[in-house]
């Protein structure tokens, strides 16, 4: 017998595939993938345009980490999942030229190994990167720190090989700690304080380096760079974001800790905020949400997530949430979106828009900085 499927049901699906097409596009947008340009024993890398890194296609398939997406408890807030990997590797670029190296996912901590770093530690777990279990359930608890974590490869040609020349390891920490008392029983939220979550990201660095160099084929003096990332809370409508960034040159050594300026915001803002970030930003989306609201009446709201570096804006995500009845108007609707976006949003970062309803995307926009133009990917057909 079929089994109905619940609003609830709708909605995690349409949160699955926003998460799959995410990666997707993060995909297209670090390489334009053409598998037959250069190959190496199996190996090929893909040919990329200005500003992105060459990848790593092995045996025809795409290397994957095998450790990616393991977390330490779930994610408070799923924004953080695209955010997380995305900014890590902008600010990978800043270390590792994309004109002289080549990008592969994390091929050297495996799953076992990073389950045990996420752990709590234990007699049976001293890798573990969170602290002991002190028993308490209030406050006073020892919270998880250490959310998860990515790596990402740098790596140079060497005949007809590619070795080792990098590592940028992407730590998430947790501003917020979710936790039950009991199986089963009710979820609590613990605050970890802006100090309390540097000083012990700074902590346990030497402990995760260490680690990382046991592994093999890492070796003591390939550069790795540890990116501190500041999680966001479960209400958040935008996601975390890097706050500190350190290199280790060789053995446990941890260089001086440099700050990231790196922020970001909702838009519309909210009526009370005064600061100057995104004010620009915030006047054209105004515009922007006004425009398609005129085109269409049935824009139940329309919010954007805008991640600023240094001050300046480096992303733009959108949500449209409305109703439709028939394809065409989610095709004219979608190409509308596509045309008033070019009009009032920014055109030197990069914008993701997602037009859903309240139980499924059914259209994706998507512009890399400087396009002329948005590919839209409609979902409902």
């Amino acid at each position: 017998m079929l089994k109905r499927i619940s609003k609830r049901g709708y909605i995690l699906i349409g949160l699955a595939l926003l998460i799959i097409l995410g990666a997707f596009f993060y995909f297209i947008n670090i390489a334009s993938v053409t598998p037959s340009v250069s190959k190496t024993k199996g190996v090929q890398l893909t040919q990329s345009s200005a500003g992105d890194y060459q990848t790593v296609i092995k045996d025809g398939h795409y290397l994957t980490s095998a450790a990616r997406g393991i977390t330490a408890t779930s994610l408070n807030n799923s924004l953080d999942v695209q955010d997380f990997e995305t900014s890590l590797l902008n600010l990978s670029k800043s270390h590792f030229k994309t004109g002289r190296y080549i990008f592969q996912e994390g091929q050297y901590l495996d799953a076992d190994t990073v389950n045990g770093l996420l752990a709590r530690q234990t007699d049976s777990n001293a890798t573990g990167l969170n602290p002991k279990d002190n028993g308490k359930t209030d406050s006073s608890r020892n919270p998880i720190y250490v959310q998860t974590l990515t790596e990402q490869d740098f790596m140079t040609k060497s005949g007809n090989n590619l070795q080792l020349a990098g590592m940028v390891v992407g730590v998430a920490m947790n501003s917020q700690d979710a936790y039950q008392k009991e199986q089963y029983g009710a979820t609590y939220y613990q605050t970890i304080s802006d100090k309390d979550r540097i000083a012990y990201g700074q902590k346990i660095a030497p402990k995760l380096i260490k680690t990382i160099r046991e592994q093999q084929g890492v070796g003591k003096n390939i550069p790795i760079v540890l990116a501190m990332y500041d999680t966001a809370s479960q209400d958040s409508l935008a996601p975390g974001s890097f706050y500190a960034e350190a290199t280790s040159k060789s053995g446990t050594d941890i260089g001086s800790w440099s700050d990231i300026n790196e922020k970001s915001i909702v838009l519309p803002k909210e009526s009370d905020d005064t600061s100057s970030l995104g004010s620009d930003e915030n006047t054209g989306f105004n515009n922007f949400k006004t425009d398609i609201s005129n085109f269409f009446p049935n824009i139940a709201g329309a919010t954007a997530s805008a991640k600023f570096t240094n001050n300046k804006l480096s992303s733009m995500n959108v949500t449209v949430t409305t109703q439709f009845y028939s394809p065409t108007e989610i095709e004219a609707f979608s190409n509308y979106v596509a045309t008033s976006a070019m009009k009032f949003l920014p055109s030197s970062a990069p914008v993701q828009i997602k037009i859903q309803t309240a139980n499924e995307i059914q259209a994706l926009l998507v512009r890399k900085a400087d396009d002329k133009s948005y590919t839209i990917t409609k979902l409902d057909q």
